[in-house]
């Protein structure tokens, strides 16, 4: 028992009650999944932003559980296995139990994320599963030349250059591409069976055909434990426990409270450009869903 713990134990009421109470952490993991920290968007998840928070949460002392609030469409794979696998990490050091609780959606990466948990909780409206991979661009072969511009590139590697925007499509590269994400969505359905072993009800032609669900059609098919709030939840099992949020780290001008203008305007016109497409593509990836 430390300093802080011996002098709240002497307290009388509810000081010393509540220093002697039991904690549940939360880690808020709501954004796009990418693996580069953003400076302008509101909101994305990566193992750096999100590394000061998860051991803030699995450090407590009296840590009774924690629970990973969900609120994402899905990004980048690695980035959502790495967090999904330091959480594990984590959960098997502390023994503790980890509650997922599925809110808009939690869809794609966000699903894998909510996959790292012992026990998945979702709402009725929300929107669970999308366990599958894609890949969108742009095919721009053409518009340099409209506007007199020339491109110039150089590369050393038959296929150093697969699916330049700029050029023709090649049949080959997308064969290339369909194998990648074949490979990819098979590692994503094993940790779905890895994770969800003994749950899962229907064809697995079904679930991971990379369908979308509501929250109460996702019980049936074992992809979440049951209906359920976090605060409802936490509140049932843990009643006494005191809940803890960990915040993941905030981009550079979010914390000084210049995000918003930034991202609308920019430092300079190629930033002001930089961030709108990016706004652009995060939109894109949430609109997916209706949100």
């Amino acid at each position: 028992m430390n300093v802080a713990e011996r002098l709240a134990s002497r307290l009388p009421g509810r000081l010393g009650e509540r220093a002697e109470r039991p904690v549940v952490a939360v880690v808020r993991l709501h954004g796009v999944i990418t693996p580069t920290p953003s400076p302008v968007a509101r909101a994305t998840i990566n193992t750096h932003a999100l590394e000061t928070a998860l051991t803030r949460a699995f450090g407590h002392e009296r840590l009774a559980a924690v629970a990973l609030e969900v609120n994402s469409p899905g990004g980048a794979p690695t980035q959502s296995a790495l967090i999904a696998d330091r959480v594990r990490g984590l959960a098997a050091k502390k023994n503790v139990p980890v509650l997922a609780f599925c809110e808009d959606v939690a869809a794609s990466g966000g699903y894998w994320l909510a996959c790292a948990a012992d026990e998945i909780y979702a709402h009725a409206t929300s929107l669970v599963g999308s366990i599958g991979v894609i890949s969108a661009g742009f095919g721009l072969a053409g518009l340099l030349e409209r506007f007199g511009v020339e491109r110039r590139l150089h590369s050393a590697g038959e296929h150093k250059a697969r699916l330049d925007p700029f050029q023709p499509e090649k049949a080959e590269d997308v064969a290339w591409l369909k194998a990648m994400q074949t490979e990819l969505h098979a590692q994503f359905a094993d940790w779905v069976r890895e994770r969800r072993a003994g749950r899962l009800r229907g064809e697995e032609a079904e679930l991971f055909s990379g369908e979308v669900w509501t929250g109460a059609k996702a019980v049936e098919l074992g992809l979440v434990d049951g209906l359920g709030t976090l605060r409802g939840v936490v509140g049932e099992r843990w009643p006494d426990a005191t809940v803890a949020v960990a915040e993941p780290r905030k981009p550079l001008l979010a914390r000084l409270g210049l995000g918003g203008a930034a991202a609308r305007f920019g430092a300079t016109p190629a930033d002001g450009m930089l961030g709108a497409v990016e706004a652009l593509e995060h939109r894109a990836v949430w609109s997916r869903f209706g949100l």
